[in-house]
């Protein structure tokens, strides 16, 4: 227990004894083999706490005091590898549980010795994953352990660095991952009908616990989302080679977050078709506990890749980093998808509760009212399907509101200044604590309608009426009702000015506390709504914030706004552009529809064709001949000194 305790010890990087054990020689070659007789002795004789203290023992060593340099300490590690993957391979019945656990531990700690090449990596994290469910237990057991650990290391890791593609897993894996995640999601909600209504509240009660693979994969996605996002070139290096290496460092981000999104909301959509049948499976089933279950339906939805994986990156995608083209090209089809589904299925749970069922129900008068209605009116009425946002109320944007406050009680030479900005409010309300009291009227606070101090004083107020300090307040004292304020910017600056006298209690010297709301009535939004209609409508804002990118197009280049003159140029727009096969545009020299006459009537008013005309093809053109003006035309041949070509009549 000593040798693990400082093994747990050894693994926090804050601790001196890290830095101590870090500084060790290794161990010799020759003592790790001792370390393996005795391991080969023990497992002979079956002694279980002599395996256990030599685990750990390959924990730490495997950590901070062995590097295979030579062939013979690979031969030792080749040894020890065998001897800990024959323990993890034994029989449920041959081996603890405790010990299955320390093997584990142990191959993770030793995992880059054990495994020194990236490909050797790959195949033992493939075995775990497409095996771990099939063939032992104890694979599992280490695909958990190993995932863990790589999920707590890519936190701690900027992208782009040297350790990143070591615990970013490639995409293969990935695959294999998602495939596991999916999977437990659709065993979880399945649950939800299958169980007895005692396992069912005993699954109520572990979620929302993560599994070690889903726990990695919202290492991976919040890694990269987080880099993209939060990514800032080098201010103090504007070479252009860093500015090249940013930008390849951004596109990789985004291609990796690209394929990484579509697997999710692939993933994503697999879980809630799942949870849609089970849905329609319990409405319609006689099961005693159907409520419970459809109420705890939700929390379980929550504990699957849907609460832990979707809403982060519907939340990031909507980040001006990520709002391209190129994401809502190929996001948006999967997206509509899941806006279809999670609606549907909010609607289903809907139907189910009693808010929707008051709803629905009315009482005689109204069926009479409905009887009276006229044929078109009857049709519309029928026509009219409830959805799933039937009787919520949406809460808008700061209705908590926002709380203003100093310390209490302040103190001396105390100051203050806040200022609160509620986007899109037309007004703001205030509303203050019945226990605002200043020692004197001068330690006052001073509301202005706007961002800073110079901006409109609404109102001032200090003093208390406790009968200590000055006894008096300001005006009409501390407001007792809502106080209005024009605008979405208040700033409140409170200075205690005076100094705090002996006999002045805590009450006289509270300062203030101040709730800043859009609205008049403060909303109750303390249940938010239901997760899958907030998800439903998280998905619709997405969609619909992609498919105004597809609408507007690419964006406008540098280039194209350098060439707006030539581009609004009535001359270029005349001609006729085509692509060639390596993406060169040229002149086209197809003939135009209504092609133009090789001579020119100078004596006949110009007008401009409403079409792109070109004259044929032939071996004398090379470019399509552009009609000009009359005008034009003379003063070309003035310039040039040749006179209008005269054509003699053929004489047949």
């Amino acid at each position: 227990m000593c040798i693990h305790q400082l093994n747990l010890l050894a693994a926090s990087n804050n601790l001196p004894i890290t830095n101590f054990l870090g500084k060790q020689h290794p161990i010799e070659a020759h003592h790790l083999s001792s370390i393996c007789d005795i391991m080969e002795k023990a497992m002979v004789n079956g002694d279980t706490c002599i395996i256990r203290c030599i685990l750990v023992v390959f924990q730490v060593v495997f950590k901070f005091f062995f590097s295979p340099q030579t062939e013979r300490n690979r031969d030792i590690v080749r040894r020890s590898g065998l001897l800990l993957w024959q323990l993890l391979m034994a029989p449920r019945d041959q081996i603890c549980s405790e010990i299955q656990k320390e093997v584990c531990l142990a191959i993770s700690s030793g995992l880059n010795i054990l495994y020194p090449g990236e490909a050797e990596i790959n195949n033992l994290l493939k075995l775990v994953l497409t095996e771990g469910e099939n063939r032992n237990s104890g694979l599992s057991q280490l695909r958990d352990v190993i995932l863990t650990n790589l999920a707590e290391q890519l936190q701690n890791n900027r992208f782009g660095s040297e350790d990143d593609d070591h615990y970013r897993l490639n995409d293969e894996l990935l695959h294999y991952i998602l495939k596991i995640v999916v999977r437990e999601s659709c065993v979880l909600i399945t649950k939800c009908q299958t169980v007895s209504k005692d396992d069912f509240q005993r699954l109520l009660s572990t979620v929302p616990a993560a599994s070690s693979c889903l726990r990695y994969l919202m290492a991976v996605q919040n890694h990269l989302l987080s880099n993209t996002i939060l990514i800032k070139p080098d201010e103090n290096d504007d070479s252009d080679s860093s500015l090249q290496g940013e930008t390849l460092k951004v596109q990789e981000l985004k291609t990796s977050i690209l394929s990484l999104a579509t697997q999710i909301l692939t993933g994503c959509d697999e879980v809630l078709e799942m949870l849609q049948q089970v849905t329609t499976a319990l409405i319609n089933s006689d099961i005693s506990d159907r409520e419970q279950r459809l109420k705890g339906l939700e929390q379980i939805t929550k504990a699957t890749m849907l609460g832990h994986l979707l809403p982060v990156l519907l939340t990031s995608l909507m980040h001006p980093n990520l709002q391209t083209l190129t994401m809502a090209d190929a996001l948006m089809p999967q997206l509509v998808q899941l806006v279809l589904y999670t609606s549907q299925t909010a609607l289903l749970l809907k139907t189910q509760s009693p808010v929707f069922s008051e709803l629905n129900s009315s009482p005689s008068g109204a069926s009479e009212q409905k009887g009276k209605l006229l044929p078109d009116e009857r049709m519309l009425e029928e026509k009219e399907e409830p959805g799933f946002l039937t009787g919520l109320k949406i809460p808008a944007p700061w209705a908590a509101g926002k709380t203003v406050e100093t310390v209490h009680p302040v103190r001396d030479n105390y100051k203050f200044k806040e200022t609160v900005h509620i986007p899109g409010a037309r007004c703001l309300y205030l509303r203050f604590d019945n226990r605002c009291s200043s020692q004197y009227d001068y330690d006052k606070l001073v509301i202005y309608a706007g961002p800073n101090t110079n901006s409109r004083k609404v109102a001032e107020y200090g003093g208390n009426t406790l009968g200590y300090g000055s006894r008096s307040v300001l005006g009409t004292g501390w407001p007792k009702d809502l106080v209005k304020v024009e605008g979405d910017t208040v700033t409140f600056s409170f200075e205690m000015r005076s100094g705090r006298e002996h006999n002045t209690p805590d009450k006289a010297m509270w300062g203030f506390a101040c709730t800043v709301r859009a609205q008049e009535s403060s909303e109750d939004v303390s249940g938010g709504l239901p997760f899958l209609v907030d998800l439903a409508l998280g998905l619709s804002v997405l969609a619909c914030s992609m498919l105004r990118i597809l609408y507007n197009g690419p964006e406008i280049t540098k280039d194209e706004e350098t060439c707006q003159e030539l581009l609004r140029s009535k001359l270029l727009q005349r001609c006729q552009w085509q692509v060639e096969a390596n993406g060169v545009i040229s002149p086209a020299l197809t003939p135009s529809p209504s092609p133009l006459p090789l001579t020119i009537d100078e004596d006949r008013e110009f007008t401009y064709p409403s079409d792109v005309l070109v004259p044929p093809v032939g071996h004398y053109f090379d470019l399509p001949r552009i009609r000009l003006p009359p005008g034009i035309m003379i003063k070309l041949r003035e310039i040039s000194g040749r006179a209008r070509p005269q054509f003699r009549p053929s004489i047949k």
